[in-house]
């Protein structure tokens, strides 16, 4: 039985291609199970041990894939997006407390301006077929067991910073189990990986779960590019990918009405991270010709909690399917189990699922019980089983799958001596299904461009909002309060 990560990676045969970087390497299982064996070696060489946490800033590619996997065979990955400011560097760092630093060759100095005390920044490349840590040395590789935390990724808060979320090798083990079963996963299988690889998504689906299934090929670009996308499907003959509906609508653009040339021998293309509209899912079964699997997926379940199923099993248009390796219930404010046919909120448990944030009691208290975790998502369940989601309790915005926690933006707007009030909040977006907004009250006058220059030099770009509305107050409830939604409504007529 398959429990940590050194046994999903055990599956491919020895000869066979592991993982494909178009143009810049190409590694058997056998190669990448020795990279990720030396490094986490090298890893310990440098004085890591068990708990500790590696953060690394790589893009998808080699590095990124098998400083993944070395960390979390050594002590803890933590992935960190390459976009991110000094600010928000700090921040994810001071929170995971991370012992090591690992940057691309060039990246050293200015990592060390945003570490804390005490972070050591290393530089890390794959080079001539070998992954190159500096100033480490050879050494034997440890072994993690099924309860060791493999990998650290944070999931946004509405009212606070953002949450660590521990992934043990048990929970990443049974997460890309699920998903094998699920989608009949296969050695003749190829999978295209466009999700980045410091989100669950990528990590898990178009990586881990290819990687377990017995020898697929992991075919990973640099990032996605629409227009180069169906000649990697053509060239490499993949089988399957996974994306955000925002890539799935790029996608539809360029293929305009026609087939493209390589979607002949996908088996299927899944969608998860964020809605999927019915017409997108209409248009991309019509256009690519292979049916589309919708799903629905949180980092503190290690990815997947449900999906609809392949044929010949009913795809629903508008449903996540049903629970994939999970139990789903709806439960009411008193923590009631409803019938089939209410709505309530979505509560999930089953192998997958964590066992709490990280140095956080206040949130495990109000997230975490009897082994069931709340998703903050309302939905209701069909007599079949079939979930529907219906709304968000919770006040993320989710731009193209990039779940943003309003209240980051709130906090960097109101370090500005001009801002007396923030509420970002989420507007409609065609493409993105939401973008960044913010309402400002101001202590005097001050320009949109200064506000929209003031956030780009601490957030990432994704971060930052694409429209200001400078207004006289903020909206609030009769008693008071500031509710998101409320700002939203209010100001979208005039967006």
């Amino acid at each position: 039985m398959r429990q940590s990560l050194p046994d999903l990676l055990a599956e491919g045969a020895g000869g066979e291609a592991a993982l494909i970087v178009p143009g810049l390497a190409r590694l058997t299982y056998d190669e990448l199970r020795e990279q990720v064996a030396a490094t986490a070696g090298r890893l310990t060489s440098l004085g890591v041990e068990r708990g500790d946490r590696v953060a690394y800033l790589h893009p998808n590619g080699a590095e990124a894939v098998i400083l993944f996997l070395a960390a979390a065979t050594a002590a803890t990955a933590a992935p960190l997006n390459p976009a991110y400011k000094m600010e928000e560097l700090r921040f994810y760092l001071e929170d995971t407390r991370a012992r090591l630093l690992l940057v691309p060759p060039g990246g050293v100095e200015g990592a060390r301006a945003a570490c804390p005390e005490g972070v050591a920044v290393i530089e890390a490349a794959f080079r001539d077929g070998e992954m190159r840590l500096a100033g480490s040395r050879a050494a034997p590789a440890p072994s993690p067991a099924p309860d060791d935390v493999a990998l650290v990724l944070h999931t946004s808060g509405t009212t606070s910073r953002p949450k660590q979320v521990p992934i043990r090798h048990r929970n990443l083990a049974a997460s890309a189990g699920n998903l094998i079963r699920h989608y009949g996963l296969m050695a003749e299988d190829v999978s295209l990986c466009v999700m980045p690889l410091f989100h669950v998504h990528g990590i898990v689906m178009s990586t881990l779960a290819a990687l377990g299934s017995g020898g697929a090929e992991v075919v990973m670009p640099g990032g996605f590019n629409a227009m180069g996308f169906w000649a990697l499907v053509r060239e490499h003959r993949v089988t399957w990918f996974s994306a955000v509906p925002t890539i799935h609508q790029m996608l539809l653009r360029r293929s305009g009405s026609g087939r493209p040339e390589g979607a002949r021998g996908l088996r299927f293309i899944r969608s998860s991270s964020s809605a999927l509209s019915a017409a997108t899912m209409q248009q991309l079964e019509e256009t690519i010709g292979v049916p589309v699997i919708e799903a629905y997926s949180m980092t503190e379940a290690a990815h997947q909690m449900t999906a609809n199923p392949l044929p010949p099993g009913e795809r629903r248009p508008g449903s996540v399917g049903r629970g994939a390796g999970v139990e789903v219930g709806i439960v009411d404010d008193a923590w009631r189990q409803q019938p089939a046919g209410t709505t309530g909120e979505v509560v999930v448990r089953g192998p997958s699922v964590v066992d709490g944030y990280a140095n956080n009691q206040e949130a495990n208290a109000a997230s975490f019980r009897e082994g069931w975790f709340r998703t903050g998502d309302q939905g209701v369940l069909s007599e079949d089983g079939y979930l529907t989601l219906v709304g968000r309790l919770k006040e993320l915005i989710n731009r193209g799958g990039e779940k943003i926690a309003p209240r980051e933006i709130d906090d960097v707007l109101l370090q500005h001596p001009a801002v007396a009030e923030a509420v970002a909040f989420g507007l409609p977006h065609p493409t993105w299904g939401e973008e960044v907004a913010v309402a400002v009250v101001l202590r005097e006058p001050v320009a949109e461009r200064e506000l929209l220059r003031y956030c780009r030099e601490r957030l990432a770009d994704f971060k930052v909002p694409k429209r200001v509305f400078i207004v006289d107050e903020i909206p609030r409830t009769a008693t008071g309060k500031v509710q998101r939604r409320g700002v939203a409504a209010a100001l979208a007529p005039s967006a």
